[in-house]
């Protein structure tokens, strides 16, 4: 069946890719910015959609992902789907949106489907910052659900452990919103005191309280068109939850010192590591926050539930930490590495490549490399404090071969501020670049500093 004329010049001019098919997979055409963004290079008219998006030779449900025309033939409705797309630029997680279109007799004839990139979920690291990466069904599911919350108001709860990737996961429900030109601001729950909570939060004016020599804005108000990201949500202390749960409920608020009522504009993201429903069975979390925070809570998972995923999470890690070089896994320092717990998640897989990075000499890491570094995270036995007096001989001889052996000897905390010594030695730009560069915040990087200084001064 041939598309009509009308149809196809609809699609033409749609600034979002499109591509027309029939229930036999085939494409019968391809608007300007599906062309421009898929296949700049090459016609896509009378190739399977499945060949074109994924190089499969069979309809992708027979390849264990979800195929949206074969949802809309059973529901007849429109389908919504997330898949990873080839792309001249590698793959892309990509939104579908199918169309079924019938005949005049209300029989399905043919389908449209809209493709819309997932922003923030790129297979490759980009240079500019860490983004989103993996393939594995665990992490394919969840970024399913940024999509589909994204583009809402909703009040998003993120749960998962330490590690696993909250912010950046809130960074891209902010990117997939139309609040993604405006500002995305960050609150750290777990270092604001009590006293501090109200005027950080929502501002003061001046006089209102020992110290306030101006007005100040809040950080409500520097996310206002934006999204305010509360970290560690868990972490809010009970006399302060009903003060957030005001601005949720009415989105307004009062500065401290004033009684002028603001108005909100804010979208609210939300993250625990924490056990809410836990802690709300205590008594330690309100409950009717907790509604109003978990409106559509996302799940992130843990590393050992994508452990596929390593091999696409090591390449990137290791040009974040070592990008003057061009370090390569083995396959046997791929396989070590998957088959650990990983109770730190990716922030402790990022961890362990910089010790692997610095314990090896050559461009390869190989099994020996992940193995010494893993060996630090080993607790010690108390017995392992009574030395033998040989141990003093063996010391001298680490002393006497180089730094290097000293760095492969040294515990885990005192490795980890090795290691930010000679970051911070060749680093040239702000302490805010570094602690990006370094995967943490700058409270956890000025932390960090304090005890390289107390490590040095105790020298």
């Amino acid at each position: 069946m041939k598309p009509y004329a009308e149809l196809t010049s609809f699609l033409d001019q749609q600034s979002e890719p499109y591509i027309l098919f029939d229930g036999d997979y085939r494409i019968l055409a391809a608007n300007a910015a599906y062309r421009r963004l898929f296949s700049p290079e090459q016609s896509v008219v009378g190739r399977k959609c499945y060949e074109v998006s994924h190089r499969y030779t069979t309809p992708c449900d027979q390849n264990g992902e979800t195929c949206p025309l074969a949802r809309a033939r059973a529901s007849g409705q429109r389908e919504r789907v997330l898949h990873l797309h080839h792309t001249p630029r590698g793959e892309d997680y990509v939104q579908i949106e199918l169309t079924p279109l019938r005949d005049a007799a209300g029989t399905l004839q043919l389908y449209a489907e809209k493709m819309e990139p997932l922003r923030q979920s790129h297979r490759a690291a980009s240079p500019n910052g860490p983004e989103l990466i993996g393939r594995s069904p665990a992490f394919s599911a969840m970024l399913a659900l940024v999509a589909r919350v994204g583009p809402s108001m909703a009040t998003v709860l993120l749960l998962g452990e330490s590690g696993t990737g909250k912010e950046l996961l809130a960074r891209a429900v902010h990117e997939a919103s139309p609040r993604a030109a405006r500002p995305l601001v960050a609150v750290d729950c777990s270092s604001l005191p009590e006293t501090l909570f109200e005027s950080e939060l929502f501002g003061h004016e001046r006089g209102a309280f020992t110290g306030a020599h101006a007005a100040r804005a809040g950080l409500v108000e520097a996310a206002s068109g934006g999204t305010l990201f509360l970290d560690e949500v868990g972490d809010i202390p009970l006399s302060m939850q009903v003060k957030l749960l005001r601005l949720l409920e009415t989105g307004t608020y009062r500065r401290v010192g004033s009684t002028e009522l603001r108005r909100a504009d804010i979208r609210v993201v939300s993250a625990t590591h924490r056990d809410l429903t836990a802690m709300v069975a205590d008594g330690r979390f309100r409950e009717d926050l907790y509604f109003r925070l978990s409106t559509f809570p996302i799940r992130l998972p843990p590393l050992r539930e994508r452990l596929e995923d390593i091999a696409l999470l090591a390449p990137a890690l290791l040009q974040r930490v070592a990008p003057e070089r061009k370090l390569e896994l083995a396959p046997a320092a791929l396989t070590l590495l998957q088959s650990q717990p990983w109770p730190g998640n990716v922030r402790e897989l990022r961890n362990l490549l910089e010790r692997a990075a610095l314990l090896c000499d050559g461009s390869v890491i190989e099994a020996s490399h992940v193995a010494q570094a893993l060996s630090v995270n080993q607790p010690i036995h108390p017995a392992a404090s009574r030395l033998p007096a040989a141990t003093a001989d063996a010391d001298a001889d680490r002393a006497a071969a180089g730094p290097e052996a000293t760095i492969n000897t040294l515990p885990l905390p005192e490795l980890e501020l090795e290691v930010l010594r000679q970051r911070l030695a060749r680093h040239r730009g702000s302490r805010a670049a570094l602690a990006a560069e370094l995967g943490i915040s700058e409270r956890t990087l000025y932390r960090r500093l304090r005890a390289l200084e107390a490590r040095a001064a105790g020298r």
